[in-house]
């Protein structure tokens, strides 16, 4: 199955490994998930993490970076027009519909427009679990 992860999902997943997202990444590690992402999305995901507020140490950053970016599905995305409240929010979408991905999970559901494909972490693993 593959899936788009909004970086908000990837941080609170890290932050509690017991809740909702936690299990996300949990799926993500084992393989039971296929990430798909591009550049922005990995630079994103760097920059939070990177986040003194956050307090994750470069020997948690570094190998999950580079575990997406060898291990994890890239993809070349197409542009949309549709305007976003967030325009930051967009590229995840992109690359949903560009990666013909089944789900986009986020935690901002309201920054997305309604599509099936964009899914909470708890409606996500109702759906597949």
């Amino acid at each position: 199955m593959n899936v788009v992860i909004d970086t908000n999902v990837i941080i609170s997943g890290l932050l509690n490994s017991k809740g909702l997202p936690g299990k996300i990444i949990n799926l993500l590690f084992n393989e039971r998930i296929n990430l798909l992402f591009d550049n922005r999305i990995l630079a994103e995901y760097k920059d939070v993490l990177s986040r003194d507020k956050f307090g994750f140490k470069r020997d948690i950053i570094d190998p999950l970076i580079a575990y997406i970016n060898n291990d994890c599905i890239y993809v070349m995305s197409n542009p949309i027009l549709e305007r976003f409240n967030d325009e930051d929010d967009k590229k995840f979408y992109e690359v949903a519909l560009s990666g013909n991905a089944d789900y986009l999970i986020t935690g901002n559901i309201k920054h997305f427009p309604k599509d099936q494909i964009i899914v909470t972490p708890r409606e996500f693993l109702e759906k597949t679990i």
